[in-house]
């Protein structure tokens, strides 16, 4: 189900992995910017001997000086040498007291002992110019690796935006809503620093999760706990065109009920179409149902009153009433629809529609909510539609879920529709 697009989301994050681990190679290959930036090169250190070697000569000049000393009370050195031992004196004596002094600017000391965090500070400034001019500096670059994160730049992930656009274009995904998962693949990747503990592909796997999600969740509400909490019986009314099912997903509803301990009548309201009562007999045998109808013709408000009178006469907890399959363009039906709306008041309409209609089903079922307002959607044929254009649309075009999908001709091949399940199967656990 939905393989094509599955095939064609997965070349999206395969591509964008695949890049954005190519530029963190690339930054981890440059030559040691940070060392070039914040660590002294190894001809540094030696310069810093000195300053070793002068404390070292500070030990050796005391006890001289000392000696020098005594024999000065005796006899007294020319002037010369009385200046250079007061001056041998002065600086032995300085030496001792700043023996942690900095040493003179020649021997650069700053550069020996400069601190990481010296380091770290000057390599943001140089990365925070390199952003001024337009991107990110490879110093900084290389010190995200260095710390275990990659950046994705917009400009990177933008050909692979365009190509997934066109894979969702392509797998009948609705315009609007293209539009709307590439925005949110793009906020929630560009411009973010990442770790990158867990793998690149799989934040970008998440992010397009997360927009699919968004896009697809649109209005879910527990069906079950609907029906389970609503006064008995509860009536629920489906609409759609002829030929995609809607007959069919009514019994399939019908055995879901019987399943969940719930009871159910059906109801004919398609009174127009040839065949379609005995297509709905059919079904209520093969399941062991009532089934209300009325002559051919009759108004289908009248035989859907009388399924919801059958049920409170007959402790029945759930009607199912057919509606005339017309084009959602057919006046007559729409006002067939706002009858029922207004005099038996449903607790739900659902629209049915085939997943295989794709960008046709989407249309169809923005119109039907815009003429009779509608609480959920069936898709069927699920099983037979690579593309997944309409099941990633019509929710969010309508604002109403998706709720079941038909995936096989038995009366158990309704299957609840669960967002989560849907994206991780397009997707990927």
């Amino acid at each position: 189900m939905f393989d094509g697009l599955k095939d064609k989301l997965s070349g999206f994050t395969s591509d964008v992995e695949e890049d954005v681990d190519d530029d963190a190679l690339e930054a981890e290959d440059e030559p040691d910017a940070d060392e070039a930036d914040g660590e002294a090169p190894p001809d540094q250190a030696t310069e810093s001997d000195p300053v070793a070697d002068a404390q070292a000569s500070e030990g050796d000049t005391a006890e001289p000086t000392a000696e020098t000393d005594q024999p000065q009370a005796d006899s007294e050195p020319p002037a010369a040498d009385s200046e250079a031992t007061a001056e041998s004196a002065t600086a032995s004596a300085t030496a001792v007291e700043d023996a942690d002094a900095v040493p003179d600017e020649e021997s650069h000391p700053d550069d020996a002992v400069e601190t990481e965090e010296d380091a770290a500070t000057e390599a943001e400034s140089e990365s925070d110019e390199d952003d001024d001019d337009g991107g990110r500096g490879l110093a900084a670059k290389a010190k995200l690796m260095a710390t275990g994160k990659t950046v994705i730049e917009e400009e990177d992930l933008q050909s692979h935006l365009d190509d997934l656009e066109l894979a969702l274009l392509s797998s009948d995904v609705e315009m609007s809503v293209a539009n709307e998962i590439l925005d949110g693949v793009k906020e929630n990747l560009t411009g973010q620093t990442r770790r990158r503990l867990s793998s690149t592909g799989n934040l970008v796997r998440d992010a397009l999760r997360e927009s699919l999600y968004d896009v697809i969740n649109v209005g879910q509400f527990d069906f079950d706990e609907r029906v389970q909490q609503a006064d008995k019986p509860v009536t629920i009314v489906f609409t759609g065109v002829n030929g995609v099912g809607k007959t069919t997903s009514i019994a399939k509803l019908a055995q879901y009920f019987e399943d969940r301990g719930l009871s159910t009548v059906l109801a004919n309201g398609d009174t127009y179409r040839a065949g379609a009562n005995e297509q709905l007999e059919k079904h209520a045998e093969n399941l062991d149902k009532k089934i209300i109808t009325h002559e051919q013709g009759s108004d289908p408000t009248a035989v859907v009153y009388d399924a919801v009178e059958y049920a409170k006469a007959n402790d029945i907890d759930v009607v199912l009433g057919d509606t005339a399959g017309r084009l959602h363009t057919s006046d007559d039906l729409m006002a067939q629809l706002e009858k029922i709306d207004r005099n038996i008041d449903p607790d739900m309409t659902l629209f049915v529609d085939e997943a295989v209609a794709g960008q046709d089903a989407v249309n169809r079922a923005r119109e039907f909510n815009d003429a009779a307002e509608i609480d959920g959607a069936i898709l069927t044929k699920a099983d037979a539609d690579p593309q997944g254009g309409a099941a990633i649309s019509v929710a969010h075009v309508t604002g109403k879920p998706i709720l079941f999908l038909g995936t096989g001709q038995d009366y158990d091949d309704l299957d609840p529709f669960d967002p989560e399940e849907i994206v991780d199967s397009l997707i990927g656990e």
